[in-house]
């Protein structure tokens, strides 16, 4: 019987352990200050023109005085570092939503700037309603670039973001404005005459909507091709595989894939054939970029 509870003691304090590990070394969300955690992404910022105090990553209050609907902010992801203000220290810009009660989902972009007397919130810039985030990048050091899906013009809210837009913003270090840089777009990709078949496209990575980010580790080698007839064909590590795929406008569905068989150890091939059997849509980007858009709605394949 005592054998029985030692054995029950110290299984309790290795799962004691194991949650205080999990908690502090692998929640991206917190970091110790001073012996206190602290969320990474808490501060004050400028949404529409109104503070917002995000708290463990969410602000709520009362869309009016009295009133039992609430405005409720979110930190979403996407998170970005680098020196945004120029001062040598190390910033983060990332997307926040908001819900002000109706049918929207607002995003933003924010960044949270590391000043000598403490963190500091931007203004947000406003993206857009219900809109399907991509990829957000850090270009010629202090140049965010946000890509996301949106909506075409005159389009209902309940048919999904199908034009790929990439915003380029640099950041105001005195009035902590965020400011749209105008881009040379010769030589950017045509939208509007990239098509699937237009070339072999290479897997560059996997942006899923918690944060995390799967990438190929040998580059280069995961590949799919599409064919006019309807077919595709796909390298991976291992294994080619390939099979069909059906289109309605934007949607697109990977049918009867088949592959070979041989084994490979290490291979990253389950994953990729799981995220293509996972995509429900896809669309292009200014970048020469293909994506693939996740269901539902967990992220996105970048193809280049």
């Amino acid at each position: 019987m005592k054998k029985i509870y030692l054995v029950l003691v110290v299984l309790a304090f290795i799962v004691l352990i194991f949650g205080i590990y999990k908690f502090n070394f692998t929640n991206t969300d917190v970091y110790n200050e001073n012996g206190t955690q602290v969320n990474l992404h808490d501060g004050v910022y400028t949404v529409a023109g109104q503070k917002v105090i995000l708290k463990n990553g969410i602000s709520e209050v009362e869309s009016a005085p009295g009133s039992v609907s609430k405005i409720i902010t979110r930190y979403f992801g996407n998170d970005v570092v680098g020196d945004f203000d120029g001062d040598g220290k190390q910033d983060i810009a990332f997307l926040i939503t908001q819900d002000t009660g109706g049918s929207g989902i607002f995003y933003y972009v924010v960044a949270l700037l590391d000043k000598v007397g403490g963190k500091i919130g931007t203004d947000a810039v406003l993206l857009g309603d219900r809109i399907a985030p991509q990829t957000t990048e850090l270009k010629d050091k202090n140049i965010l670039v946000v890509n996301y899906a949106d909506r075409k013009s005159g389009e209902s809210f309940t048919t999904s973001p199908s034009v790929g837009k990439s915003l380029f913003l640099k950041l105001d270090p005195k009035t902590l404005q965020w400011g749209e840089v105008v881009q040379n777009f010769e030589g950017e990709a045509d939208i509007n005459k990239m098509n699937l078949n237009m070339k072999t496209w290479n897997w560059i990575n996997t942006i899923y909507r918690d944060g995390k980010i799967i990438k190929p580790i040998k580059e280069n080698i995961f590949s799919i091709t599409f064919k006019k007839d309807n077919t595709f064909s796909v390298t991976t590590d291992c294994n080619s595989a390939g099979g069909e795929y059906l289109l309605n406008g934007n949607k697109i569905i990977f049918n009867n894939m088949m592959s070979t068989m041989m084994y490979c150890d290490g291979s990253q091939e389950g994953d990729f054939i799981k995220m293509l059997n996972e995509t429900q849509s896809y669309m292009f980007t200014s970048k020469g970029e293909l994506i693939f858009n996740l269901k539902p709605d967990t992220g996105s394949i970048v193809f280049k």
